[in-house]
């Protein structure tokens, strides 16, 4: 049975059915999540030179290419944040991971440029986070397309249902965290592999034990993506690390991302610097700091 998909509404919620569709897979695609508004607001955001990219870096992922990678630790109050702390993000993912209060463990934009993005090794996000000190899976991300993303410019490859797995030993590939290869293709025989292919403004909200991949982008056009990661504040981690312990989340309406006017003030976000990050091993000749 193919991943479920809902076109998103004012009045669409996390149903009976929905959840038991991320229970069953570990994820499920909201087409329209953000309208196209919304996502002229989030691309006047991140095209802007003085805005997020500034405090990007370069991951190298063993193949001779990389991905861009921008990350912080909380929402802040510009347009991304609004879109972080919005109900339609944040508190879909607080009824999915049981209706417990969750915090912002981090937001992320993924950028894979044209001809020359690389790909991003097989894995689970709680492999990288239980190395952090989260010691359950209380977790899970929305990925949110800013641009149109398929299988030419390299869109997110998963095993639905492989979150059913638990947690798999993870081992570093190039500069990134990968899964052990090994269970990954026994995983492969059980479970079938899905592409998510994500217009502007969808979105795929998944478990953090989900297996999923990326390929290189060959393809003449970028592909980006915010990912917004979220954690039960029962799940407080053990250690103090790059991402943030339990920080109360102030959720906002979603007329807010429309409101917002804010492009460029960054203030109280905490962009990561990659040097501090344990589970990567960046090219940090690309970081640019807080200029």
């Amino acid at each position: 049975m193919p991943v479920a998909e809902y076109e998103w509404s004012e009045t669409f919620d996390i149903t009976p059915e929905v959840q038991a569709n991320f229970d069953e897979h570990g994820c499920f695609i909201v087409r329209g999540l953000l309208t196209k508004e919304e996502m002229q607001k989030i691309h006047k955001a991140v095209d802007h030179s003085e805005g997020i990219t500034k405090h990007s870096y370069q991951i190298p992922d063993g193949k001779g290419r990389s991905c861009g990678y921008c990350i912080w630790s909380h929402p802040g109050d510009d347009v991304t944040g609004m879109v972080g702390r919005a109900e339609k993000v944040a508190g879909y993912t607080e009824k999915l991971l049981g209706g417990q209060e969750v915090y912002h463990y981090h937001t992320k934009l993924v950028m894979k440029e044209p001809h020359s993005g690389g790909n991003i090794n097989w894995h689970q996000d709680y492999g990288y986070w239980y190395k952090n000190g989260n010691l359950f899976p209380d977790m899970a991300s929305v990925i949110i397309a800013v641009d149109k993303a398929d299988r030419e410019n390299g869109c997110l490859q998963f095993l639905p249902g492989s979150h059913k797995l638990g947690r798999i030993d993870h081992v570093f590939v190039g500069g990134q965290t990968g899964a052990d290869m090994k269970r990954v293709g026994e995983a492969m025989k059980i479970f079938p592999l899905e592409y998510a292919e994500l217009d502007e403004g969808d979105a795929l909200f998944f478990h953090c034990n989900l297996l999923h991949s990326s390929d290189k982008n060959d393809s003449p056009r970028r592909r980006w993506n915010f990912i917004c990661s979220y954690n039960r504040a029962s799940n407080n981690p053990v250690y103090v690390h790059h991402h943030p312990q339990y920080t109360p989340l102030h959720k906002v309406p979603n007329d807010a991302i429309l409101k917002c006017e804010n492009f460029t003030d960054m203030t109280g976000k905490e962009f990561v610097d990659p040097s501090m990050d344990k589970t990567v091993k960046a090219d940090l000749t690309t970081f640019k700091g807080d200029e």
